[in-house]
């Protein structure tokens, strides 16, 4: 009886999983054919400027200039249901540090996935500045791990926020429904978005050859990279 009855426990929970694999998989966004990388770039400026905009990021926008790059996740999904997990695909944009100008945008996409009880499903627009050169050299591989041998710190908020102590490689900040969310990307997964690069610049191309290199370029990035020079500015 006691057999049958762990049986019956162990197909339940098999089912359990299933289910919310299935949840998992639906609601976070897919490898998607149907997000264009212009789009991306678009919906990037328009996360900036919700971050420029916001009162709570005055820490941010302080210390924009002092930055070696961005990395801007326009919309970061997170969902669960016993399985849980984010996903987003973004942008990121180099400084150069002769000229101080902003360079064309590489795609990448930034996920993780988590085991436990949960439920329920949340969208947030996330910025990253990095702020080493160790930050900016671990973009030129396939991917890493965000609190491996890149370190990331929830980036400091409020008005007269001191954010004095903060030494990590990248610095996040995330914004849900207009407000501060405080999200933590430690072990998240960041990796380079091969397709993205092909289809925005016409070629297959590494990420050293748009942000090092500078080997590329798309008209479409001028709005963003222009919006960037300015917030840096205090404009």
């Amino acid at each position: 009886m006691t057999g049958s009855k762990n049986v019956k426990l162990t197909f339940r929970f098999v089912v359990c999983l299933f289910v919310a694999a299935i949840f998992f998989l639906s609601v976070l966004p897919a490898a998607g054919e149907d997000l264009k990388p212009q789009i991306v770039v678009d919906q990037a400026l328009v996360t900036l400027n919700n971050f420029v905009k916001a009162a709570d990021m005055e820490w941010f926008k302080s210390h924009l200039k002092d930055s070696k790059g961005v990395f801007i996740v326009p919309q970061l999904l997170k969902a669960g249901f016993i399985f849980g997990g984010s996903g987003g695909r973004g942008v990121v944009l180099i400084r150069d540090p002769k000229t101080g100008r902003w360079g064309e945008p590489a795609f990448y996409s930034l996920g993780s996935v988590s085991f436990g009880l949960q439920i329920g499903a949340e969208s947030s627009e996330v910025v990253m500045q990095i702020r080493t050169q160790r930050g900016v050299e671990s973009l030129y591989g396939t991917g890493f791990k965000l609190g491996g041998d890149t370190s990331v710190a929830l980036g400091p908020v409020g008005v007269g926020a001191a954010g004095k102590g903060v030494t990590a490689d990248l610095v996040s900040f995330s914004l849900a429904q207009g407000a501060y969310a405080g999200l933590s990307l430690d072990g998240s997964m960041v990796k380079v978005n091969d397709d993205f690069n092909k289809d925005y610049y016409g070629k297959s191309v590494r990420p050293t050859d748009i942000l090092v290199k500078k080997d590329v370029s798309n008209p479409g990035s001028a709005k963003l990279r222009k919006a960037l020079a300015k917030a840096e500015k205090g404009k």
